[in-house]
């Protein structure tokens, strides 16, 4: 990794002064981040981190004078060409036509995996996560909090596999449950088998619509708990009736997300559990962990003095499981199944407690492996309309994104010449989806706007897609540089130098969100690389330049390139050639 070799050299220099072994030094050296105020060192020393990371006592506690004082017992050498103190850091600038050289080599040699193969990763063991996301109810609304965890999700399994770890992609449904009872009685009365197999998913809510109207009529009650009590029992007509709504409907869901460019691994549902809950209820009776209560359900206490102050339900007073015992029965299974070292849940904050219920129950079960168990929490989107009112299905969403970029790209002069417009609006479209769903920290509600996600300038997925198309269109003018002819001695001025050294920063930016598992780092570093190279290729034209100088230009719009459409594919979107 460019980077890489170059905080080796800079932590190998300073070992020798510091008496400190260059390892404990890795974690304190970091890029910096291009300034618009321009001149900035490549790389900076923070004190502080190194007091921190080296637990030494040697250093001296006024982190500015510290500095002052390293600064001047340290060298230049054949890799750095400069050596100053800031507030409280030692700042390095790499020589300028090794950082060209270096960096750009990298990113032609790596390619995809340019980045991910850094020495930032060499401590991470390789691990196995499952990944529960998305996770709709069948006949009930797709609302847009399952559009967040379908994204949310696929960015976290595309950033585990890109770093060299397995996943498990699993989509649990809510198939199962008193509405199946509704349902069932629903489709006698309003059910039509032809719409029920053109349109499944659209058909199911209409009638579990109609039926809930009536759902208060005592007569349409007792025919839908007889129905799901039959279903329970695995009544092979009843059964039949839930297993053709539920394999229609994934089979819409494949193609749908399909769209969004997702897939799933493995289709669970609550209906896999039915049994499995009854064994769990039996666990924790065996471990003395279940009480029953006056009113006759049966609860866990979680409470550290076992005063009862904290408990979960986890069965009702006739008996039957509860979603949290489901869930409980899941996680065992999977773990089983799988062998994996690490489950993550994508749903939104609301169901925080829940998880933590979850989690400290299995805990309190003996399963150790519950301490590496994580919700990764989402906040809620306000607004999200289509122009037929509020949002049902994901088809809307995806079809709505859909006709307006394509209105957008249609009012624009180049348009014409795309071979498939609607493909491309479709990925231009979802790329400003993920943009503004992913700018800001995943636990903060926002308000949705279309209007905002799909400007064409400023920070969006449209001006992301745009820089790439153009960029590509570049290479596809003037061919591609062949990395062995470049003189890098033409890449020195201003504009170039803070592309590559915003490219040299890529590691820390993906080691970033691969510990918080926030999508926001890379979404800003992409946009910024979007910004300088959309400046780079206004102050340094290919077209017009001498040979040597073209060559050189070429091969860093297409190291920009490439490692724009790295990140966007971390992101789950799909790189548009032209636009």
């Amino acid at each position: 990794m460019a980077a890489g070799s170059f905080r080796r050299s800079i932590a190998s220099q300073l070992s020798k002064v510091l008496d400190l072994p260059p390892e404990n030094l890795i974690k304190s050296i970091s890029a910096v981040p291009v300034s618009k105020k321009r001149h900035v060192a490549d790389f900076q020393l923070s004190i502080a981190s190194l007091i921190e990371n080296s637990s030494s006592d040697c250093l001296a506690q006024d982190v500015h004078l510290q500095a002052q004082q390293l600064a001047k017992r340290l060298k230049c050498d054949s890799v750095v060409s400069e050596i100053s103190a800031g507030p409280g850091t030692v700042n390095f600038t790499i020589n300028r036509e090794l950082l060209a050289k270096t960096v750009l080599q990298q990113v032609w040699k790596d390619g995809s995996e340019y980045g991910v193969k850094s020495e930032l990763f060499s401590t991470v063991p390789r691990q196995k996560a499952v990944i529960e996301f998305s996770s709709p109810n069948i006949a009930k609304k797709f609302h847009i909090g399952h559009l967040r965890s379908t994204i949310v999700g696929n960015f976290i399994a595309n950033l585990k596999v890109a770093l060299g770890h397995e996943v498990v992609r699993i989509n649990y449904l809510g198939d199962w449950g008193m509405q199946f009872g509704l349902l069932g009685v629903g489709f006698q009365s309003f059910g039509n088998k032809e719409k029920l197999k053109s349109s499944p998913l659209q058909h199911l809510f209409e009638v579990y619509v109609q039926i809930n109207k009536a759902a208060e009529d005592e007569n349409t009650k007792k025919l839908a708990k007889d129905f799901f009590r039959k279903l329970e029992e695995h009544d092979e007509q009843t059964l039949s009736v839930w297993k053709q709504f539920r394999d229609l409907s994934i089979e819409e869901y494949i193609r749908i997300y399909k769209r969004l460019g997702v897939h799933f691994d493995e289709y669970s549902g609550e209906s896999f559990y039915q049994e499995k809950a009854q064994e769990v209820l039996k666990m924790l009776e065996d471990k003395g962990l279940l009480q029953k209560t006056i009113q006759g359900t049966g609860i866990v206490d979680l409470s550290e003095k076992k005063d009862l102050s904290t408990f979960s339900t986890v069965v009702r007073s006739d008996g039957t499981s509860l979603y949290i015992t489901r869930d409980l029965a899941a996680a065992i299974d999977r773990r089983n199944k799988h062998s994996c070292d690490t489950m993550i849940y994508v749903t939104d904050k609301s169901q925080s407690n829940h998880f933590q219920h979850l989690f400290q129950i299995l805990k309190l079960m003996g399963y150790d492996w519950a301490e590496r168990c994580q919700h990764v929490s989402f906040g809620l989107v306000q607004g999200m309309k289509t122009r037929r009112g509020e949002v049902v299905f994901l088809e809307d969403v995806l079809n709505e994104v859909r006709s307006r970029m394509l209105q957008n790209m249609t009012s624009t002069k180049t348009t014409k010449e795309i071979k498939d417009p609607v493909e491309t609006a479709e990925k231009v479209g979802l790329a400003a989806l993920i943009i503004q769903d992913f700018r800001g920290l995943l636990s903060s509600d926002y308000q949705f706007s279309w209007d905002r996600a799909l400007q064409s300038r400023g920070d969006t997925g449209v001006f992301l897609q745009y820089t790439h198309a153009r960029l590509h269109s570049l290479e596809q003018m003037h061919g591609n540089a062949e990395l062995t002819d470049v003189n890098v001695a033409c890449l020195q001025e201003p504009d170039a130098i803070s592309v590559l050294q915003h490219l040299l920063r890529y590691d820390e930016v993906l080691y970033r969100s691969s510990q918080d598992l926030q999508p926001k780092h890379i979404v800003s570093y992409l946009l910024t690389l979007s910004h300088l190279a959309a400046l780079a290729h206004k102050t340094l034209p290919v077209k017009g330049s001498t040979p040597e100088v073209a060559q050189a230009r070429l091969c860093l719009f297409q190291a920009a390139r490439s490692v724009l459409a790295n990140g966007m594919k971390l992101l789950g979107i799909t790189p548009v050639t032209r636009m």
